[in-house]
């Protein structure tokens, strides 16, 4: 039975005309994700006697992508987006690890590391309604569900509103020590658009809730990462080689904390797709993800 990867029809003809010198690669924007987390409803029989209920296996928001979308249409992703550039070198509310230790952990320099973080906090409240920031450096915000909060966030995907502004007009600070880098993956250079995504972990706050807030997104649900990956096995979940990987990682965790607590020591080297002609067939691979791995008869144009 095929499982669900994401694989255009057009990617064959893309990956040849790239080979051939006919395209050229673009340049990836620089983009980040936001797996968000929740420890699920202690499990049947789990709970010790006495003890009281223990959470749960942890469980990450997921959002369907709208089928008229052009990129990655149908597939279960993250909230996550583009850098926006002015987050780059403006002043911004901040609290947690500094600017430069960001910029050694993601492998940019200080400019960019803001913003990334930037975009990984903006994109979390833009498509789920979540803001990692809060007063204080030790404070979250509780509620972001009123009239006031969705005229920001509108504001923040029309551009009308920049993420320093909306820290700045509510006093708030970014609230960098609430992400964990996981991974990094950059769009194979055969696609026409291409991202350098930085994934993040985070623990959704106590008092906010996810919704759907994302116009390009049809369904969002909680689902624990082990039941995702299974239905994506079967061919029931459409996702992209990165989502499954990182569902993949995050599998074994018991717990939230405990994947927040890993979070430092994953490697972060950029994972690419190379594709390459081998006795006569085109083979698209991630190193180091076997699993992905597409073989393509030239003459066929389908993967295999």
């Amino acid at each position: 039975m095929p499982n669900g990867q994401w694989y255009p029809p057009e990617w064959p003809e893309r990956i040849r005309a790239l080979a051939a010198g006919e395209i050229t690669a673009v340049t990836p924007r620089r983009a980040a994700t936001v797996m968000l987390l929740r420890d699920g409803p202690a499990e049947a029989g789990g709970a010790v006697a006495g003890a009281g209920a223990g959470p749960g296996r942890p469980e990450v928001h997921m959002l369907r992508r709208q089928a008229s979308m052009a990129f990655a249409a149908g597939a279960y992703v993250y909230p996550g987006g583009g850098v926006d550039p002015r987050d780059d070198d403006r002043p911004v509310g901040w609290a947690g690890p500094g600017r430069d230790v960001w910029a050694r952990r993601l492998g940019v320099d200080a400019a960019s590391a803001q913003a990334i973080v930037c975009a990984a906090v903006r994109e979390t409240f833009e498509e789920a309604g979540v803001l990692l920031a809060g007063e204080t450096a030790e404070t979250v915000v509780g509620d972001t569900t009123g009239d006031d909060w969705e005229a920001d966030r509108a504001a923040l995907v029309r551009h009308e509103l920049s993420f320093a502004d909306l820290l700045d007009r509510r006093g708030l600070v970014l609230r960098s020590d609430l992400l964990g880098a996981w991974a990094r993956w950059i769009t194979p250079e055969f696609e026409p658009r291409r991202y350098d995504t930085w994934f993040f972990v985070a623990a959704l706050p106590i008092g906010q809730r996810t919704r759907n807030a994302s116009t390009e997104a049809d369904r969002t649900v909680w689902i624990g990462p082990g039941a995702a990956t299974e239905a994506y096995d079967r061919g029931d979940l459409l996702m992209m080689p990165p989502t499954v990987s990182t569902l993949r990682a995050l599998a074994p965790y018991g717990s939230v904390a405990e994947v927040l607590a890993t979070a430092g020591d994953r490697d972060l080297t950029p994972v690419l797709a190379t594709a390459r002609l081998v006795d006569g067939e085109l083979v698209l691979s991630w190193p180091g993800h076997e699993e992905f791995t597409k073989r393509v008869d030239p003459a066929e144009g389908g993967p295999r």
